[in-house]
C-alpha cells in the first residue's frame, strides 16, 4: 500500500460539472483530490481486504440473529421497544438489502481491523462506483499510470445487478428514493442510485424526506399523493424510529431500502457484541460497552457514541485523558469503547479504507484521508489503483 503523487487531469472540474459531480468541493475545501492516489497489490486486495470483508459481513449477520429476539440486547442497541417487532419481523422475512461499507484500518501489512460497519446510509457511493473509475480510465489514457493498472471496483456493475434482482421480487412497484434537503452529497448519492436503478429497468421517482406525507389510510405518500410502497431512504433508522411518524412505519407495509434489520448492523453496539461472539478474531479490535467492567485498556482506546456517524463525537483516550475529540450531536444514547489502532499515515495524512458490499458481495474500495486521526464528513476522497 503506497500513496503516490500524480498530475491531476487539467479539465477534471469541467468534467465533474458535466457529469453532475457538484460536491467535489465542500465548504471551500477540496473533497475530491487527484493529486495523489493509493496503490495496492492484487494480493493485498484479495487477501487483506476482500476476503476479510466477506467474513466480517457474515459475522455481522450472525450477530443480528443474536439480537432480534433478545430484549436485553435490543436495549443495549437503544432500539425503542415499540419497534422491536418491526426489526424482528424484517429479519425473519429476510427483507432484502442493497449495499453497505465496512471502514477498515489497514496499513498494507497484517490484518485489516474493523472500525465500524456503515450498513444503513453509507455515502461516497458515486465517487467510488463511477468517478474514481473514470479517473482511472483518463489517467491510463494519458499514460500517467502503469500499463495494466486496474481498480478494485465492481460497485456500479453490482448495484445494477442487485436492482435487477430486486425488480424480480417487486416487479410492479415504483421505487421512490429520498434524502434530506440540506446535503448536496446525499442528493448526489441518491441520484446515482436512481441512475443505477433505471439502468436495471426499475422505474423510480425522487422525493425529499421532508416532503413525504401520510394518507388517511396510514400509507406514506409523495408530493403527488402517490403511495410510497418501496422506498430507498438515505436517512438513518435511529432517526426514523424517533420521529413523530414512527408509529406508522410498521403498519404502512412500505418495503424499505435499507430494511429495518439494518438498524442493528449499522449500530456501534454491534462492535462489542462481535468481540464477545468472536474473541481475538484477527480482523476485530477489542470493544466493550462503556459501563462494562472488562472495558479496561492499558494503551489508547476510542470512545464512540452508539449512534455516531461521519466521525462525530469520536474521542481518542489515554487512561482517563482525552487526546483528540470531534464535535457532534451524539452521545446521549450511550457509548462503546474500542481499542485504538492507528490509521496509516502518509506525509501527515491518515488514510481510512472503505470496503464496499452490494448485498452479500464484496465489490469495491474507497479511500478517505485527513490530517486528523479521526475521519469525518469533510475528509478528502482519493482514488486507488491495483498496480501490476
Amino acid at each position: 500500500m503506497q500513496r503516490l503523487t500524480i498530475a491531476p487531469r487539467p479539465n477534471w472540474k469541467l468534467k465533474a460539472h458535466e457529469y453532475g459531480f457538484n460536491f467535489h468541493t465542500l465548504l471551500g475545501e477540496p473533497y475530491w483530490r487527484e493529486d495523489a492516489y493509493y496503490s495496492f497489490s492484487l494480493a493485498q486486495i484479495e487477501n487483506d481486504i476482500e476476503a476479510p470483508t466477506l467474513e466480517l459481513h457474515q459475522m455481522c449477520l450472525h450477530a443480528v440473529a443474536q439480537v432480534v429476539n433478545n430484549e436485553q440486547r435490543l436495549q443495549q442497541f437503544c432500539i425503542p421497544p415499540a419497534h422491536w417487532d418491526l426489526i424482528a419481523d424484517s429479519w425473519r422475512r429476510q427483507d432484502p438489502s442493497l449495499y453497505s461499507r465496512l471502514d477498515l484500518a489497514y496499513t498494507g501489512q497484517g490484518p485489516a481491523k474493523l472500525l465500524e460497519n456503515n450498513a444503513d446510509t453509507p455515502t461516497s457511493l458515486y465517487e467510488t462506483g463511477f468517478w474514481q473509475w473514470l479517473w482511472l480510465e483518463d489517467q491510463l489514457q494519458a499514460g500517467l499510470l502503469p500499463a495494466g493498472a486496474d481498480q478494485y471496483n465492481l460497485l456500479q456493475e453490482k448495484l445494477i445487478e442487485r436492482f435487477r434482482q430486486l425488480k424480480s421480487q417487486f416487479p410492479d412497484r415504483l421505487l421512490h428514493l429520498s434524502c434530506c434537503q440540506d446535503s448536496s452529497e446525499d442528493r448526489g448519492t441518491v441520484q446515482y442510485l436512481a441512475d443505477c436503478a433505471l439502468e436495471a429497468g426499475v422505474a423510480n421517482e425522487f422525493v425529499f424526506i421532508e416532503d413525504i406525507g401520510l394518507s388517511k389510510r396510514g400509507t406514506f405518500t409523495d408530493l403527488n399523493n402517490g403511495e410510497i410502497r418501496w422506498l430507498f431512504k438515505l436517512y438513518p433508522w435511529e432517526f426514523m424510529l424517533r420521529e413523530a411518524f414512527a408509529e406508522h412505519i410498521y403498519p404502512s407495509k412500505t418495503q424499505w431500502l435499507e430494511p429495518p434489520w439494518k438498524a442493528l448492523v449499522s449500530n456501534k453496539a454491534i462492535l462489542p457484541l462481535l468481540w464477545q461472539l468472536f474473541p481475538n478474531h484477527p480482523n476485530l479490535l477489542p470493544a466493550y460497552f462503556e459501563n462494562d467492567p472488562k472495558a479496561e485498556f492499558t494503551g489508547r482506546y476510542v470512545k464512540k457514541p452508539i449512534f455516531a456517524r461521519e466521525g462525530a463525537n469520536i474521542s481518542i483516550w489515554q487512561g482517563d485523558q482525552p487526546i483528540l475529540a470531534s464535535d457532534g450531536p451524539y452521545g446521549a444514547e450511550g457509548y462503546i469503547v474500542q481499542s485504538y489502532t492507528p490509521l496509516p499515515e502518509f506525509n501527515g495524512r491518515h488514510a481510512l479504507v472503505g470496503s464496499w458490499l452490494v448485498n452479500d458481495e464484496a465489490c469495491g474500495l474507497s479511500i478517505r484521508e485527513d490530517s486528523s486521526a479521526i475521519t469525518q464528513n469533510l475528509s478528502a476522497y482519493l482514488p486507488h489503483v491495483i498496480t501490476p
